[in-house]
């Protein structure tokens, strides 16, 4: 079922005079659907679809969670699924079924298990070892999910956030600390596999896919975790029988590569990595679907990426009263890409785009970071002194950095005096923040110095890993031209990639 526009004409609507006159396009393009309907996704809402256009089958793997939700009762109402059958689905959404699919194929996964009580999530949390990653089943953007660092925060997530059930219960990971996330997105026709890109996120393990900035091609992973990577999605895709698109999660400790998640579907990465390789990966995806084979389509088994693609979140703290540390939930409401020919300028790119521009010259720099991170901060914070930057640090911060010889000078958190860090930022002395929370629960101080940086928009650095992604595409922005060119120039300076994408005339 393609949807298309409703009361439009190859993208004019009729004025009344019955005169076609152009528009804004709506959310489909002309030259890709018939009709638009805007009526909610639901079960109900589709059939009476369905039964009004007697489509030849319906694709639901393009539209996130919500269609693939919709797959089994459309089945059972005897509406052809085109593409991946609804049993592979399932089997990658069900908690059991996809134990057993990790285990067909060899795949690490994180330690464990569901849990319909406070009492059985306490036995399961136990059995895994903190710290664990909570999240209500069936739920979308990660609402509701949670990293656990003991039982009192984890008895305060069930009072709070969630009530557990037979029919609701709450999946229990062990969270694997200090690791860093990679993205797949791949083509499968059922026989073959095109790994459509692998993506590196910049923040660590436990920020949303759709809040982590990434980068395509990854700048962290070993030669032998690619390839251990490419191996486990050409069997998952294998194994449970893709047909279209999949996106699968890994996260990489110590050269060990685990499968977070496989969603038998287009993820909101689709767009940039077509982008980013010039490979329209959601159009051969759907003539794929419609029968079509990856070897008639001629797609390379791994398009190739002319540069540096950078994808950063965008995110409303500049509209709602909300923190701005990035955690499980999904918060972001947009996403922006940068292409360059290095990390620093790509970043840098994306940063703009995304409304935190980097301060180009050297200013003054706000570190206040827990005590997990001050080893992490330390040598980047003096990649920062060697460019230039002051440096104000709270109280711990600065004992820290000037046991350690890095020159820092002291300022005051909120309830410490005057003049303090919001001060600062209102009186315009401060040109970059560094803050990660001290602990749980953001104390007022830290919520008050993020707030301000938003609203004085001064850019900000939650996460060690972005702090070091900043710093070097500051150094960037000092020594390489700024240049901006089009997707179309970028890919076809290197050589397009030989797709049969072309629709039949």
């Amino acid at each position: 079922m393609c949807p298309g526009r409703s009361g439009a004409e190859g993208g004019r609507v009729r004025d009344h005079h019955g005169e076609l006159e152009p528009r804004d396009r709506l959310s489909t393009d002309f030259d890709i659907s018939d009709r638009l309907y805007f009526e909610p996704l639901t079960l109900e809402d589709v059939l009476e679809i369905v039964d009004r256009e007697k489509p030849v089958g319906v694709i639901v793997q393009l539209g996130g969670q919500t269609p693939l939700n919709l797959a089994q009762g459309l089945e059972a109402a005897g509406v052809p699924i085109l593409g991946t059958s609804v049993d592979a689905i399932d089997r990658a959404e069900d908690r059991e079924r996809f134990e057993k699919v990790c285990r067909r194929v060899g795949a690490l996964v994180p330690a464990n298990g569901v849990a319909t009580s406070l009492e059985q999530a306490r036995r399961v949390a136990a059995e895994v070892g903190y710290p664990v990653l909570v999240r209500p089943s069936y739920v979308l953007g990660g609402r509701g999910m949670e990293i656990v660092y003991d039982e009192a925060s984890l008895e305060d997530y069930f009072e709070r956030a969630v009530q557990a059930s037979p029919d609701h219960p709450v999946l229990i990971d062990r969270f694997i600390e200090d690791a860093f996330e990679a993205d797949v997105d791949a083509l499968s026709d059922g026989t073959d596999v095109v790994i459509g890109g692998v993506m590196q996120h910049i923040e660590e393990a436990g920020v949303h896919s759709g809040d982590s900035a990434c980068v395509l091609p990854p700048y962290r992973l070993e030669p032998d975790e690619m390839d251990r990577i490419r191996e486990l999605t050409r069997a998952f895709a294998l194994e449970l029988g893709v047909v279209g698109l999949v996106n699968i999660q890994y996260a990489i400790r110590d050269g060990r590569v685990y499968v977070l998640e496989v969603n038998p579907r287009a993820s909101r990465t689709v767009p940039f990595v077509s982008k980013a390789t010039g490979v329209p990966l959601a159009r051969l995806a759907a003539r794929i679907m419609a029968g079509e084979t990856i070897k008639s389509l001629n797609i390379p088994a791994e398009p190739q990426v002319p540069g540096v693609a950078v994808k950063e979140a965008v995110l409303p703290f500049n509209r709602f009263d909300v923190d701005i540390l990035l955690g499980p939930e999904m918060r972001s409401t947009g996403e922006v890409m940068g292409f360059d020919d290095s990390l620093g300028m790509a970043y840098a790119k994306a940063q703009a785009g995304a409304y935190n521009v980097l301060p180009l010259e050297a200013g003054t720099l706000v570190v206040t970071v827990n005590d997990r991170d001050k080893p992490a901060v330390t040598p980047i914070l003096r990649r920062f002194h060697d460019l230039g930057f002051r440096i104000l640090a709270t109280k711990g911060t600065h004992e820290y950095l000037s046991r350690l010889g890095l020159p820092s000078e002291r300022i005051y958190k909120v309830n410490e005096g005057r003049p303090n860090i919001v001060d600062a930022i209102v009186s315009g002395e401060v040109d970059l923040l560094v803050n990660t929370p001290l602990g749980k629960k953001s104390q007022y101080d830290d919520y008050a110095m993020r707030r301000a940086a938003i609203t004085y928009k001064i850019p900000y650095l939650t996460t060690m890993s972005a702090t070091n992604a900043a710093c070097d595409a500051i150094i960037a922005l000092r020594g390489l031209p700024h240049t901006v060119r089009s997707l179309q120039e970028r890919v076809g300076e290197h050589g397009a990639p030989a797709t049969s994408t072309d629709d039949p005339a």
